[in-house]
């Protein structure tokens, strides 16, 4: 699984600007099942996508279609864990 941390590098006006893209480019990811969550930091700082793409080149090229990427928006981190506990909730994301 990949947790990754965008943070934003240009006034909030800009990103309210493609935020409808972006929005867009989630709804889309989600339908393919490349991210299981997402959101907003606060503060509005920038976002968090949780994905359980099976490699940090895949997710790499699908961060790659992101509106908020492609106008250099945002700064990118990308972290890899294996989720070894979870709630009974999220049972589905543990992986062994």
């Amino acid at each position: 699984m990949f947790i990754v941390s965008l943070t934003y590098i240009v006034d909030l006006e800009k990103v309210d600007e493609l935020l409808p893209l972006h929005v867009d480019y989630l709804k889309n990811q989600y339908e393919k099942g490349n991210f299981i969550a997402s959101g907003r930091k606060i503060p509005r700082t920038g976002g968090i996508v949780l994905s359980k793409l099976d490699s940090i080149e895949k997710l790499e090229e699908v961060l790659n279609q992101d509106p908020f990427k492609i106008n250099n928006l945002a700064e990118y981190k990308i972290e890899e864990f294996i989720p070894s506990m979870t709630s009974s909730d999220f049972v589905n994301l543990k992986e062994e």
